[in-house]
């Protein structure tokens, strides 16, 4: 199981998305899910270098710019700090299934207001990262 997802410090808008695994076949499919979300909006993704994001078949939506950060800076990233706050409810149950593991972490993820995810994400030095990215 592999969640999926993308998060927006300032509003708190979130999008996730569980495939089997990463690869650069379901990273494609969340992006296409992503962009179909996000209609006329446009996106700039923060990514980490792994090869399902950076693999040279991928095929980026108009309204998806991607933002590769450096390599071994994780802070800089605002869905990192999203999957700590999921862990952290997560971090002594004991599912006995995956269906069941599924549950906790929908449960989870649900519970994330766009105030908490704000809250979460909306650092400074992650604003900061992802601005002069943009640039």
């Amino acid at each position: 199981m592999e969640q999926y997802g993308a998060v927006e410090p300032l509003r708190g808008f979130s999008f996730f998305y569980e495939f089997s695994h990463l690869d650069s076949t379901c990273f494609q499919e969340f992006l296409n899910q992503l962009s179909a979300q996000l209609g006329s909006d446009l996106a700039l993704l923060k990514l980490d270098r792994c090869s399902a994001h950076c693999a040279k078949a991928l095929e980026w939506p108009e309204n998806i710019i991607p933002i590769f950060q450096p390599p071994h800076s994780p802070e800089l990233n605002p869905i990192e700090r999203v999957w700590q706050a999921l862990k952290q409810p997560l971090r002594w149950q004991n599912c006995p299934s995956l269906a069941a593991l599924r549950g906790e972490v929908t449960e989870v993820l649900e519970t994330l207001t766009p105030e908490h995810l704000m809250s979460l994400t909306s650092y400074d030095f992650v604003l900061e990262a992802l601005l002069s990215a943009a640039l």
